[in-house]
């Protein structure tokens, strides 16, 4: 068995839980190979002592059975540019703050390891959405949780005209727009207003930031459609972002939005539900009468 790691948490406590982690999938029998970025921050003589195999982003990670990504949400958002549509099922350990999509804590790490090489998991397929532009924009142009177009610096507001399978859907005069797909539901999105969507819907959040109209609100539709974008403003430039990952762009480049081909695996381990994470990461619902 393979399995491939990812980090990217430099603090010297992490650093020490990511060697006994890899020494602890040895003695397993468990063939472990780390990105560059992980090693990087790994003491060479560490690295040879444990004979690590570094991967990248050109690397095919086909023949691999599992993906670790230690850190937080922001680490296994990396990962996913990592395994992209190679099928390998990702387990997120969370030495991070929120966890929401690194469900599994550092204490709790040796027994989810022992489920994982027992097979005692379920996988969750989560949908992405993928960038099309006019002009090359970044390495992976898909995203799990969303995709972004927002104001430069501290530029006045923008116009974005916003098209659902070629009919105009609304003018947002706001600092940028936000389409998530629902598992990026519960991030930005989430604090620009927008709605809590099941995973297992098949739906887009179009969610406007800070709209200058009372009346604009988000919207769910179909993740079947394609939702292609205009810009206007003072400035000539713009922020695009793929989960996190930013360019800078002008006002001439075409962009669009469709659900990707492919789709990504989250491994759940026993007790995992989205509803139980909701209310233990989110306090959704959370009532002193409870």
């Amino acid at each position: 068995m393979r399995i491939a790691i990812h980090g990217r948490d430099t603090r010297s406590a992490s650093a020490g839980f990511i060697e006994k982690l890899i020494e602890h999938l040895r003695e397993r029998d468990v063939d472990v190979i780390a990105s560059e970025k992980l090693i990087a921050h790994i003491p060479r003589r560490d690295v040879r002592r444990l004979k690590l195999k570094s991967f990248n982003h050109k690397d095919n990670l086909a023949k691999t059975n599992f993906f670790i990504s230690v850190g937080g949400d922001g680490t296994l958002l990396e990962s996913v540019t990592y395994v992209g549509k190679s099928n390998v099922p990702i387990l997120g350990i969370n030495t991070g703050r929120m966890g929401f999509l690194a469900t599994t804590h550092r204490n709790d790490v040796h027994q989810a390891i022992e489920d994982l090489l027992e097979g005692k998991f379920t996988i969750d397929e989560r949908i992405l959405l993928r960038l099309y532009s006019t002009r090359p924009l970044f390495d992976n142009p898909f995203a799990l949780n969303d995709l972004t177009i927002m104001k430069k610096d501290s530029s006045s507001m923008i116009t974005v005209h916003v098209h659902v399978d070629g009919e105009l859907l609304n003018s947002y005069w706001s600092d940028g727009i936000i389409v998530a797909t629902p598992t990026g539901s519960t991030g930005y999105s989430l604090s620009c207003g927008g709605p809590l969507v099941y995973p297992k819907s098949d739906s887009f959040v179009i969610t406007p930031v800070s709209p200058h109209n009372l009346t604009a609100r988000p919207i769910v539709i179909s993740d079947s459609s394609e939702i292609s974008f205009s810009i206007e403003g003072r400035s000539k430039q713009f922020l695009i972002s793929l989960d996190s990952r930013y360019e800078t762009v002008d006002a001439n480049v075409q962009l669009r939005v469709r659900k990707e081909k492919f789709t990504i695996k989250l491994v759940l381990l026993p007790g995992y539900h989205y509803f139980k994470t909701l209310r233990q990461k989110l306090n959704w619902g959370l009532d002193v009468r409870n």
